[in-house]
């Protein structure tokens, strides 16, 4: 349940995107010069209703591909990581199908809705970082839900721990953008919004020897 544009992103990679058990890696070291992997990770999606609002939420994140520009590593790679042309290529995957409300009833006409027998996985791909203030990144990259891709940019936040970097955002989506219906319940009374949230935070690690 998910579409259009991005206003924030608390990946959620891209988001996040951000997916949303949390564990990830490159897929290989042939796919990643460095390697990264997901420390945690959480991607939450919040709607409306003509009845009331819901939740749904998943951890189940993992980098797909990282590569970066040849000479980039050692404990400085955090800082050199978001800058333009640095990052050769990133994808991260989120299980659809493990995107869980809280609220009964909802978890089936969702997964229903993400077509998640046929599409299983929802993917973020960046294309490029745009230069922005120390914290804040400005990314591009295609999202991929339901079988439907389209292109979205991002405003990102992001804070460096040591050996952790963690990645913010939120991004209001629509989902007839991805030719998903909005889900509709207790014979059509019920008729969901198809502006949706997608919140993630994601926490990236490298294990440095």
């Amino acid at each position: 349940m998910i579409a259009r544009r991005l206003a924030r992103f608390t990946i959620s990679g891209f988001v996040a995107l951000s997916a949303f058990s949390a564990v990830g890696a490159a897929s290989s070291p042939s796919d990643a010069r460095i390697p990264v992997t997901v420390s945690s990770a959480r991607v939450s999606i919040a709607g409306t209703s003509n009845i009331h609002d819901y939740t749904a939420s998943t951890t189940n994140v993992r980098v797909v591909r990282l590569e970066l520009a040849e000479a980039v590593g050692g404990p400085n790679v955090w800082d050199e990581i978001v800058k333009p042309g640095v990052i050769d290529s990133f994808e991260v995957a989120i299980a659809a199908g493990s995107l869980s409300s809280p609220r009964e009833g909802i978890d089936k006409n969702m997964h229903k809705a993400l077509k998640v027998s046929e599409f299983p996985v929802i993917t973020f791909r960046l294309i490029r970082f745009d230069g922005g203030e120390p914290g804040l990144l400005h990314a591009t990259g295609t999202l991929k839900i339901a079988g439907v891709e389209r292109e979205i940019a991002l405003n990102l936040t992001t804070e460096r721990h040591d050996a952790t970097f963690t990645v913010k955002g939120a991004v209001t989506l629509l989902m007839t953008d991805y030719g998903i219906t909005p889900p509709k319940a207790l014979m059509g009374v019920l008729k969901t919004n198809p502006k949706v949230t997608v919140t993630f935070e994601t926490v990236l690690v490298i294990p440095f020897t």
